[in-house]
């Protein structure tokens, strides 16, 4: 196999055909040894959370696949950290998109003067640049357009899957007593068949959680799946 990209959570390996294999590692991302979902830089390492994140991975995208919803998730190798997933071309550099369904942390941030920390947010959908560089800046629609990153129509339709896909997450996490407050995902076109599909993880790594207002820290979500 040889390797195309190191990540900061993992490592992507091309394989024989069309697909790839990623490596999940024990960093997460965080800012001063405290782990933040929305960081951009890796902040700590968690022994075990690789796999963690792995097994959680599998099962959230085996129920999405069943719903219908496309995925690049093909296989998982729980004794090995390691996932095959359909090879996609990424939007631009990287379309980071956000659901959420409770203000916190960067939007009450942003938008404090308007909004109190906590308020419901009603399934809101957010898109950032994946740019370490300039801290992953917020954009439009029109501004995604203008830059050919991805016109109106495919921006609409990620907005419509991201809100589908959280939905189930949420009800699924619901059945265990957990609240979703906000998720980070991310969208790719598949190579093979140019159609979008969600790629990634949805772990611990990309979503905020709380059991009884009481944000969970990865190991504690995990426990669940």
């Amino acid at each position: 196999m040889i390797l195309k990209q190191a990540g900061k959570t993992k490592d992507v390996y091309q394989c024989d055909g069309m697909n790839l294999l990623l490596k999940f590692k024990d960093d997460v991302t965080g800012e001063d040894g405290v782990f933040n979902p929305g960081a951009n830089h890796v902040g700590l390492t968690m022994d075990g959370i690789g796999n963690e994140n792995l097994r959680m991975s599998k099962y959230f995208f085996e129920l999405i696949n069943q719903s219908g919803i496309s995925t690049h998730f093909v296989s998982a190798d729980l004794n090995d950290n390691t996932m095959i997933v359909k090879e996609a071309q990424v939007f631009g550099q990287g379309v980071e998109v956000i659901c959420r369904y409770v203000a916190k942390g960067s939007f009450v941030k942003r938008y404090g003067a308007y909004i109190e920390d906590g308020q419901p947010l009603n399934a809101y959908v957010e898109m950032t640049l994946k740019d370490d560089l300039r801290e992953d800046p917020l954009i439009t629609s029109q501004g995604l357009e203008i830059l050919n990153i991805m016109d109106l129509e495919t921006y609409n339709l990620i907005t419509k899957m991201t809100q589908s896909i959280c939905k189930l997450i949420q009800e699924e996490l619901h059945n265990h007593d957990l609240d979703l407050l906000d998720i980070k995902l991310e969208f790719g076109l598949n190579t093979q068949s140019n159609t979008i599909m969600l790629i990634d993880e949805v772990s611990t790594g990309n979503m905020r959680v709380a059991k009884n207002g009481i944000v969970l820290k990865p190991f504690e979500l995990s426990q669940y799946f």
